[in-house]
């Protein structure tokens, strides 16, 4: 068993001010209308309308900064949630076989409308209890060893596998150095170019640095609308170029972390868009958009031979920031 996200609340962020005013007076319309003694039933219908352009509105030019801070809602849907509303038989596997299991990373066999695929993902908790259970999806190098463990698993019985980012970055404890981190993630980057079945990496939230890789080697690699992926958060990179967090914005913008930035720069292979106001405003409506990507690219990846896609997936990465003049 394990916990699951329900209907998101009403969280906003900071420059959500203005649908967060929308609703307060929508509240009190609905106050006023449960008492039942004036009808104001149009009155809510035309602010329902109003917050729902107000959000198209925003929502259709976030900057960078804006796009990390929605891709770290709290109420965003994570790994478990979207293997429990696409998929049906889930059986999470544990361990690595060699110090324990991190709760990081999950994974698991479970069926995709008649497929058997093998998931793994980062999973940060959806409470404070269970974020600290789960590092805040921060894992060690059991976790990527897990990760490799399940997808040699899959490559062993021939069936797909998909993974599910969302991570600040890998856990950057001293434990975590003693137990070889850098090496986990280089073997798990080297064996997933090598994997014989096909492999979809899809960005759901947080996509930093070798955390991100160390799952995020595929044959297609796709990030939801606003989400972001790059080597370093803009916090951490403002407090190495200006010793201060307070550039961050800036430093979000400079490093060109959005999905549109990477698919513009050939980084991934394509942008999977989110219901308006973020996959958090309607979760089982991004499972479904999510459900349905996926089902097609793992039909037309297992069209193709095992050796074509290995071929491919290498061509792919080693043209990645090459320049002809």
């Amino acid at each position: 068993m394990f916990a699951v996200q329900t209907t998101p609340c009403m969280i906003f962020l900071d420059f959500e001010k203005p649908i967060a005013e929308l609703y307060e007076e929508l509240k009190n319309l609905q106050e006023i209308q449960s008492k039942g003694k004036i009808d104001v039933s149009a009155s809510i219908r035309e602010m329902e309308e109003k917050i729902e352009e107000e959000r198209k509105k925003l929502y259709s030019n976030l900057t960078g900064w804006q796009k990390v801070q929605v891709s770290r809602h709290s109420e965003r849907p994570y790994s478990l949630f979207y293997v429990q509303q696409m998929c049906s038989d889930f059986v999470e596997l544990h361990g690595d076989r060699n110090i324990k299991d991190d709760k990081a990373i999950v994974g698991g066999f479970a069926s995709l409308e008649g497929r058997t695929v093998m998931f793994i993902g980062h999973q940060k908790g959806i409470n404070t209890k269970m974020r600290q259970y789960r590092n805040f999806g921060m894992a060690n190098p059991e976790g990527y060893r897990k990760a490799l463990r399940l997808m040699k698993m899959a490559e062993k019985f021939n069936k797909p596998i998909v993974t599910l980012i969302d991570t600040p970055g890998a856990f950057p404890g001293i434990e975590g150095e003693e137990r070889g981190q850098a090496e986990a993630i280089a073997k798990n980057i080297r064996e997933m170019f090598r994997l014989k079945v096909p492999v979809i990496c899809v960005i759901i939230g947080e996509g930093a640095s070798g955390g991100a890789i160390g799952i995020g080697i595929g044959d297609k690699v796709f990030m939801l609308e606003n989400t972001w992926y790059t080597v370093i958060s803009p916090e951490s990179c403002s407090s190495i170029l200006w010793r201060s967090w307070d550039f961050k914005e800036k430093a979000a913008e400079q490093l060109q972390l959005t999905a549109e930035h990477m698919h513009r720069n050939g980084l991934i292979d394509g942008i999977i868009p989110e219901p308006v106001g973020g996959a958090h405003n309607d979760p089982h409506a991004m499972a479904g958009i999510l459900k349905d990507v996926l089902i097609r690219e793992l039909d037309a990846l297992s069209a193709q031979t095992p050796q074509e896609r290995i071929n491919a997936r290498i061509e792919k990465f080693c043209n990645m920031g090459v320049v002809v003049e």
